[in-house]
């Protein structure tokens, strides 16, 4: 595969959804003004004509990034958002052993950014925000991390049902379990462990399932990906 070819996981007339790599912006941004590769553009080059962003994943996470292909396609699936009439599920390593299922409710302030939100209202209170999260594996590993002698993880599925920036990397901070290679909420010596002996450089948090009810046909569509996370990290949990 051409290293600019994104793999396309979900396409119709009104439609196209890619699965994007890890540290790929979705789009041209201040903050990252030295950027040069966006996923945006990127599609558009690879199928020849204007695709319009409906969604976004942070630039370190991976997985289902859909387009609308049109502006009437695009408004109509940010109405599904703003309704969150679709389930977007989430795969993630974190720090520790949590529950087998729960729910994180933990209202969050908005972070805003010196540069694009200079004209943002400051004084803004904590917006609502719940996340589901469903323990898949755990793993120990009998190696000193930080002040244990043994390092423990667990695998989770993760079912964001708001949209706040950061919501599942700040959620799981706050819960002391922070999401594995996170180097903004993260924790410095799990990351460097992964770093150092499991081959994983990156945030351990991946865009793996998007489903909606499609506005115009109205048929359920289920997309999925993988994690991209790498073999020695997920062979934890085997």
């Amino acid at each position: 595969m051409a290293e600019d070819v994104l793999p396309i996981l979900f396409e119709d007339n009104h439609f196209i959804a890619i699965d994007k790599p890890a540290g790929l912006l979705v789009h041209r941004t201040k903050l990252n003004a030295a950027e040069s590769r966006f996923a945006l553009q990127m599609v558009r080059d690879q199928v020849g004509y204007r695709v319009y962003p409906v969604h976004r994943l942070d630039k370190p996470t991976s997985g289902v990034l859909l387009f609308g292909k049109d502006p009437d396609s695009a408004r109509l699936f940010s109405d599904l958002i703003q309704d969150r009439a679709l389930v977007k599920t989430y795969t993630a390593i974190v720090r520790g052993w949590v529950p087998a299922q729960d729910r994180i409710d933990y209202a969050l302030k908005e972070i805003q950014d010196k540069t694009t939100d200079s004209k943002a209202q400051k004084d803004k209170p904590p917006q609502d925000a719940v996340t589901d999260y469903t323990l898949l594996a755990k793993a120990e590993v009998a190696h000193a991390v930080g002040r244990y002698a043994t390092a423990r993880y667990s695998l989770v599925e993760v079912v964001p049902l708001t949209g706040r920036k950061n919501q599942i990397r700040r959620h799981f901070k706050h819960i002391f379990h922070p999401i594995i290679g996170d180097r903004k909420f993260g924790d410095r010596d799990h990351n460097a462990f992964f770093r150092t002996h499991l081959e994983s450089d990156r945030l351990l948090l991946a865009a793996t399932g998007l489903g909606f009810i499609h506005p115009y046909s109205s048929e359920p569509i289920q997309i999925r990906t993988q994690t991209g996370f790498a073999k020695a990290a997920l062979d934890l949990f085997s």
